[in-house]
């Protein structure tokens, strides 16, 4: 049983499942981010959605480069957990299966390939002040034990 997160599915609404990669990367003593500067405006964990038919570690590299335009190497599986949401990039009601990893950093291969999105390197507690997904910042302090 994955553990929830933020508000509880609304009755009455279907919930498309919608499976997720998202990573924490250690670079020094920060962590790199992706920064969203589109309508909603908020640091987050590098990753993103995984297509039908993708596996998670290839998407996840792929969300990497799309979102920092870093290379990462050696993900490895941490957890996951799951939150309800609505998507409005996609118009839909989502349960959201979000698997985090960790991974190594290699180098930064090019600029954000996605729109609106730039890396930036935080200290932890830095990150951990102005992420607002509580789930995020969990896996963040367990990784680090803080």
């Amino acid at each position: 049983m994955l553990k929830r997160y933020g508000t509880p599915p609304k009755r009455g609404i279907p919930y498309t499942r919608r499976p997720g990669a998202y990573v924490i990367l250690p670079i020094g003593y920060g962590i790199l981010l992706t920064y969203q500067d589109g309508e909603e405006r908020e640091f987050q964990l590098p990753g993103g959605g995984v297509d039908a038919g993708e596996h998670p570690i290839p998407a996840l590299h792929r969300e990497v480069i799309e979102e920092t335009g870093w290379i990462i190497s050696a993900p490895r599986r941490l957890g996951a957990y799951k939150r309800f949401v609505f998507m409005p990039e996609y118009d839909l009601w989502a349960e959201k299966i979000c698997t985090i990893y960790v991974a190594r950093p290699c180098y930064r291969l090019c600029d954000p390939l996605e729109k609106d999105h730039s890396d930036h390197i935080l200290s932890i507690p830095l990150a951990l002040e102005v992420m607002p997904n509580e789930a995020d910042r969990e896996y963040i302090r367990a990784y680090f034990a803080l």
